[in-house]
């Protein structure tokens, strides 16, 4: 017997679905020279100080002294301590290397951590939504409850009438560019825990934040460490879309009884939590994240790659300006591209998302992402990526421009 629970996935993924359309124009208009500003892969290449640490690591795989077989499973001590120094203390919070696990990348474990929850966890998601927070929980069989993000709410999600189990919170948001403040991320906080319910909080675009009042990791906010799994990924803050690395912070459960009136932490359990237990499952089903990759994001925190990255967010931001001035002058309604590398614009004169992905391709040859496939909120958007450069970014708005 197959797991039934795969029938009620869609036919086909997202970004696999464009991929297919985009390859079936091309073949039939081989010459049109096709700008994608829809799936958000990066087109800048690593950092001087990446490249230098990923030819040090290789020379040390050639020695018998240095060379480096099966790695932990949480990750070299090297790279979680560089984590929790920069990402975390460096903030102000108080986090510990033995909390930290090294991935190939925050998709997979967003994907996986669903593992440990029963399937009688009813599960809570915005809408519009990465897709694979919904693919994940549908494999297991779990009831989702969306949590509608519209324009006139300002795309912040409402708490859900209902009681559920496991929140998905991603900030800045993918697909819809926006941001939550810390006042507004505090009610979520305060919720988990007035309800017993666990955040998954999807932070892997926080490099991005510009604005003071938006906080780069959900435990900036009190007792967040108490309800929440935070996922981070260098794919788009360092370009390692195709080098692979990741981390999740995992709190371990609190020591010490819940206030009165309050049921136990979210994180707690048997068995010393939702910790021991993702760290039994990545003991049994991952090998570790290659040496090669995790010397290449420690280098990101030396001075030298700190500045490196920064001016390569600063490119591809300067690239969401771009596109959100010019968009708006076009007449389009445009939210986000200000705390993230990502445009919610709203499509023209009643079309639908695929119909102006259609329009997009076959009239200027830019490919764009459509909303609806984010959820039934994202009808009547796309979404946009500034990962372009900025040569193809300012040809694809000309395009646009001119079949307006």
């Amino acid at each position: 017997m197959i797991n039934q629970n795969y029938l009620n996935l869609s036919e086909s993924y997202l970004f696999s679905e464009i991929a297919r359309k985009v390859k079936a124009y091309k073949e039939e208009n081989p010459k049109a020279d096709i700008i994608s500003l829809g799936i958000g892969d990066v087109t800048q290449p690593l950092c001087p100080a990446v490249i230098e640490a990923l030819h040090k690591a290789t020379d040390e795989m050639a020695q018998s002294a240095t060379f480096r077989g099966y790695g932990p499973e949480r990750g070299y001590d090297f790279l979680r301590e560089a984590i929790v120094t920069h990402d975390f203390r460096a903030r102000g919070i108080d986090i510990d290397a033995d909390e930290v696990f090294v991935s190939d990348g925050a998709k997979s474990d967003t994907g996986n951590f669903q593992e440990l929850l029963s399937a009688d966890c009813v599960v809570a998601v915005t809408d519009p939504v990465y897709p694979v927070y919904i693919d994940a929980n549908t494999m297991a069989g779990r009831r989702i409850v969306k949590l509608p993000c519209t324009a006139e709410n300002g795309f912040v999600p409402e708490a859900p009438t209902e009681h559920v189990d496991v929140i998905y919170l991603c900030y800045p948001n993918n697909p819809t560019g926006t941001t939550l403040t810390r006042e507004q991320l505090k009610k979520w906080v305060d919720y988990a825990l007035a309800n017993n319910a666990l955040i998954f909080y999807d932070a892997a675009y926080e490099a991005y934040i510009q604005s003071e009042d938006v906080p780069h990791s959900i435990y900036e906010i009190s007792g967040a460490k108490e309800c929440a799994v935070e996922f981070h990924s260098y794919s788009k803050t360092a370009g390692f879309t195709g080098i692979r690395c990741g981390y999740t912070v995992v709190p371990k459960a609190p020591s010490q009884p819940p206030p009165k009136g309050r049921s136990s932490s979210p994180l707690g359990g048997i068995r010393g939590g939702l910790h021991a237990m993702w760290n039994r499952r990545q003991s049994t089903k991952f090998n570790g994240t290659s040496y090669l990759s995790q010397r290449a994001a420690e280098a990101i925190y030396t001075p030298e790659g700190k500045a490196q990255i920064k001016a390569t967010i600063v490119y591809y931001m300067e690239n969401a300006r771009l596109m959100r001035e010019a968009l708006t002058e076009m007449g389009f309604k445009v939210y986000g591209g200000k705390d993230a590398p990502y445009l919610w614009v709203s499509t023209p004169n009643g079309m639908s998302s695929w119909e102006f992905f259609d329009w997009m391709l076959h009239s200027a040859h830019v490919v764009c992402t459509p909303g609806a496939g984010f959820g039934p909120c994202g009808e009547g958007f796309v979404r946009l990526t500034a990962f372009g450069t900025h040569e193809n970014t300012e040809k694809a708005l000309r395009r646009i421009s001119n079949r307006l």
